[in-house]
């Protein structure tokens, strides 16, 4: 179904505490925690565990909670250990007890819905893979020639199951019964995973798609698998908010020729857009899983961990390939170094031709950086207070690149971030520098997030998303002492 729209005229601009709607839906700010791997699982401790990561940031004031991509089917799909899937009616009735805490802070929640397809841990964890021999990848088509390199040199194990017709359109169907029975259990939006090399964005990408019945061979086709899964749950899940990630493929490797341009991706949100679907997240991401998403310092904690070196070896298949996927995170370190808001110029593209709410998220670590980013940046004297001008840097600068701002790996460093970043924060006032991560003033506020990414290699063991490294949690302790969560 494509619903007609029109062109965006004026630039729209707001400040973080305004209230935004989205597909009907009002969310009471404009700070959303961007979805994370929280590592419930399925089992007894899994709502509780699901509470106890998501709830501190409703009860700080964000205004909208993503929870992490869950898994549409029984089995398989999972791109890494712990994930929660969403196939069983029954145990997504007792999610309630989840959305529940969440509405009773004000908060609203979107469940963003998953299948790994060649990304899942049948492909890259060796104890799985051993554990499971049964399982088959789901593949879009068959793996590009520089998959099944990897293949060959043992990185990677591609035995895939290439989707027939009929197949994607079950697939879809998967999809549109796990948004019916999430609405039934008081989620109050969709989040499509459309990027990070999940299967939809397998079948948006021309590197992983070649498809060629009704789901390939043009740009439009390669489209049809997120307009079937958008009418599936319009049908089955009613008119609920649609949201989903819309990818640019701009950091893949230089051997990568077929892939989506920035342009493909401006393109493919304003498609997206007549299609029905309430928001967008444009992000850039390359074609296989690395450091392009979690862009930051090279995580020399979490690989010298001496507590996780078994399960390292279990994951990735024996020390030797162990320190080969370490060597090439450093590698990829150094070549995806941090960069502040970097789907920032993404963002404003697709917002000068949509009119749909854009969220951004990537590189967002402060209150003056999301001030600039919605077009309500202030000017600041230089000890970092309102100058009492009313003018924007950002409104003068250039139009907003966004609608909402998101932020993930912050939250495993501060669950209660928001309440330093919205209005009426208190706190340290000793920091006068934006870079002072211990600022706790809402105008200047900065996430202590260090980029370090010690927090996401230990996940692939199935460990929980946590912040590990020292010096922030130290910080984070004062900063709770001072009442800058209260």
């Amino acid at each position: 179904m494509v619903v007609p729209v029109e062109t965006p005229t004026t630039p729209r601009m707001a400040t973080l505490e305004d209230p935004i709607d989205i597909g009907g839906l009002t969310v009471p700010n404009r700070l959303y925690r961007a979805p994370l791997l929280e590592c419930a699982g399925n089992g007894p401790d899994a709502v509780d565990t699901l509470i106890d990561d998501l709830e501190p940031a409703a009860e700080s004031g964000v205004g909208l909670i993503c929870q992490g991509a869950t898994i549409v089917r029984g089995e398989g799909g999972c791109a890494a250990p712990g994930m929660t899937r969403v196939h069983d009616p029954a145990f997504v009735s007792q999610l309630s007890r989840l959305t529940d805490r969440i509405h009773d802070h004000g908060s609203r929640i979107v469940l963003q819905l998953e299948h790994g397809g060649l990304r899942s841990m049948e492909t890259w964890h060796a104890e799985f893979r051993r554990a499971n021999p049964e399982l088959e990848q789901l593949a879009v088509s068959t793996p590009p020639w520089q998959l099944r390199v990897l293949d060959r040199l043992g990185f990677l194990a591609f035995e895939p199951h290439v989707l027939s017709t009929d197949e994607v359109y079950e697939l879809a169907a998967d999809f549109g019964r796990a948004a019916a029975c999430a609405v039934e259990a008081g989620y109050d939006g969709i989040h499509l995973a459309g990027a990070n090399m999940g299967i939809v964005q397998q079948f948006l990408s021309p590197f992983y798609n070649r498809r060629e019945d009704e789901f390939g061979g043009s740009p439009e086709a390669r489209l049809e698998f997120l307009a079937l899964v958008h009418d599936e749950i319009r049908e089955r899940a009613g008119d609920v908010p649609l949201l989903t990630k819309v990818p640019a493929e701009t950091p893949a490797p230089p051997v990568v020729r077929r892939k989506l341009s920035l342009g493909d991706g401006v393109e493919l949100a304003r498609r997206v857009e007549r299609i029905g679907y309430d928001a967008v997240v444009p992000v850039q991401t390359s074609v296989v899983w690395d450091m392009s998403i979690i862009r930051g310092e090279y995580p020399d904690r979490a690989w010298e961990n001496e507590r996780l070196q078994e399960e390292y070896d279990a994951a990735f298949g024996g020390a030797t390939r162990k320190r080969l996927v370490a060597l090439a995170n450093r590698v990829q370190s150094l070549q995806y170094d941090f960069e502040p808001a970097w789907n920032e110029d993404f963002c404003r593209r697709v917002r000068e031709r949509v009119l749909i709410p854009v969220l951004a998220e990537g590189g967002i670590r402060d209150r003056t950086e999301m001030d600039r980013l919605l077009g309500s940046g202030r000017e600041l004297d230089g000890d970092g207070n309102d100058d009492g001008t009313g003018t924007g840097t950002g409104a003068t600068d250039a139009d907003p690149a966004c609608d909402m701002v998101g932020m993930a790996r912050p939250f495993y460093a501060e669950p209660r971030l928001g309440a330093r970043l919205l209005g009426g924060a208190t706190g340290s006032d000793n920091a006068t520098d934006t870079n002072d991560n211990s600022n706790s003033n809402s105008d200047t506020a900065s996430a202590l997030c260090k980029n370090c990414n010690n927090c996401t290699v230990p996940q692939v063991t199935g460990a929980p998303g946590m912040c590990r490294t020292p010096s922030v949690l130290r910080e984070r302790g004062e900063l709770d002492r001072e009442g800058a969560y209260d």
